[in-house]
């Protein structure tokens, strides 16, 4: 049975129950137990929630510990630019050692990260840069769009044996969705057609799922039926839903908050046109962040990010083209 839920409490919620299934589950941050209140300390004590120092390289460097010796912990950052500074942690050792020891290795370590916190937060607590670890091999990424998602892939990113970045949007905070109640796991690598439609695939990447979908509303009065695609996880990337609906529909607009060079859309416009071109009947399009740091102005802000609008123009170029020449 399902009942409403913040997307904040819907994360704490996978975690405070994989907490209670499986006692080697560890939570660490800066911000939690920092009194005797925290809920998360009353309930599992000192031993397996801990607040850290102001430092994202010793938080993410204990972790990998804890998870080489068995543990898994998971780690809640808040800004995703936080983990710039311990980037040969997350990068250079955690995903490497399942390889490198042939499989004897696991790094089962899970770090909570914000991102897209635009809204006057300026250049620095902003970015959307999940798409610089989509390559690193042995690192799984999440990136959830509802609250179902993300309690479901939580679930399943501490339950995986290998590290696995979490992203959450700081917009989606406080959105509310059904969640389902007691235990429920979102496979690693499944993405979700969350509108069907013939004429068009639009791929989103979480917050913008909600703004593809709205733009698909409002392309559908004019005739257009667009069909929404959430990858949910963008490694592993689940192509093979995105080239089905390609087949179908003939046309692809790829919708990503990141800037157009650093973006998961221009990764996903390529596996569509090297592994898809024969269905494409118009060329991909990508509605993605300007090239720029993100500005503290709000009308500049605007300007630089996607929305509903540019993703809707998007669609009308797509459909309007003429037929790519065989």
């Amino acid at each position: 049975m399902a009942r409403e839920l913040p997307y904040i409490a819907a994360i704490g919620e996978a975690v405070h129950q994989e907490m209670e299934r499986d006692p080697t589950v560890l939570y660490f941050g800066q911000n939690l137990a920092t009194n005797d209140d925290d809920p998360f300390l009353q309930a599992f004590g000192a031993d397996r929630v801990r607040v850290t120092p102001i430092s994202e390289t010793a938080e993410i460097g204990m972790a990998i510990g804890a998870a080489f010796a068995g543990y898994r912990p998971v780690v809640q950052l808040y800004m995703a630019e936080f983990m710039l500074v311990a980037m040969d942690q997350v990068v250079n050792e955690a995903p490497r050692f399942h390889y490198m020891t042939a499989g004897q290795v696991t790094v089962p370590v899970v770090l909570q990260a914000g991102y897209g916190f635009t809204a006057g937060w300026a250049g620095q607590h902003t970015g959307s840069i999940y798409g610089m670890f989509m390559g690193v091999p042995g690192l799984k990424v999440a990136v959830p769009a509802t609250p179902a998602d993300a309690k479901g892939l939580m679930t399943a990113s501490i339950r995986d044996d290998n590290p696995v970045v979490f992203f959450h949007h700081y917009l989606l905070t406080l959105e509310h969705g059904d969640v389902p109640e007691g235990e429920h796991v979102v496979p690693l690598g499944q993405a979700s057609v969350v509108r069907e439609g013939g004429d068009v695939t639009i791929v989103a990447v979480g917050w913008l799922v909600g703004k593809a979908l709205a733009a698909a509303e409002q392309l559908a009065a004019d005739g257009v039926e667009a069909e929404v695609i959430d990858p949910r996880t963008l490694a592993p990337l689940d192509t093979r839903t995105i080239l089905e609906s390609v087949a179908k529909t003939g046309r692809l607009v790829v919708v990503d908050q990141s800037t157009r060079h650093g973006s998961a859309a221009a990764v996903i416009a390529a596996e569509a046109a090297s592994e898809g071109f024969s269905s494409l009947r118009a060329p991909v399009g990508i509605v993605t962040a300007l090239d720029a740091t993100i500005p503290y102005s709000q009308p500049m802000e605007e300007y630089l990010l996607p929305d509903e609008a540019k993703i809707v123009t998007a669609v009308q170029q797509a459909v309007d083209s003429a037929p790519v020449a065989a």
